[in-house]
């Protein structure tokens, strides 16, 4: 075999692990994050500013396209996910938000455009439908929304103000 035909396969070989170990790293890195609460408040406020954004991109599809980037992000990091960078936010959101992404990407992309006067109306229409997902996914109710967290259980300390070793059940005895 070749040096060149060796470097190739070592190449692709390389190129294979990666697509298999990437997701498993992001997952470990931002799938950690916890997701926060988002009050029915500002969760209606939400989807008002979106639903205002869509009626307006009739008149002025550049500001609503602009306007629906700026939400989106915004929204995302309400909930938790990085406020850095948009390449972070957007990393930490492929974790949980596999299908709908894309549709930011796109978004996040044409929004881009638009600022350098590059895009069409078309184009940024698409963008928009294909963000909707994500935007829904973000701004829907979740179960721990719903509920509030539970109280820290209080220590018990010994009267010496020690925390006592706790005994985790019939196994601890031996």
């Amino acid at each position: 075999m070749s040096t060149v035909t060796l470097i190739i396969l070592l190449a692709a070989l390389a190129a294979m692990a990666g697509l298999v170990i990437a997701p498993s790293v992001r997952q470990g890195r931002s799938g950690d994050l916890p997701v926060r609460s988002l009050p029915p408040e500002a969760r209606e406020q939400y989807a008002a500013r979106w639903a205002g954004l869509q009626e307006r991109f009739v008149d002025s599809p550049g500001w609503a396209l602009r306007e629906a980037d700026r939400l989106l992000g915004a929204l995302a990091v309400d909930r938790g996910y990085p406020a850095e960078s948009d390449a972070k936010r957007m990393d930490a959101l492929s974790v949980r938000h596999p299908d709908e992404i894309d549709g930011y990407r796109r978004l996040h992309t044409m929004a881009a455009r638009v600022h350098e006067g590059e895009a069409d109306t078309e184009r940024m229409r698409e963008a928009l439908v294909a963000a909707r997902p994500l935007f829904e996914q973000l701004v829907r109710a979740q179960p721990h929304d719903e509920r509030p967290l539970p109280r820290p259980v209080p220590r018990q300390r010994d009267h010496q103000g020690r925390i006592p070793r706790q005994r985790l059940g019939p196994a601890a005895d031996h």
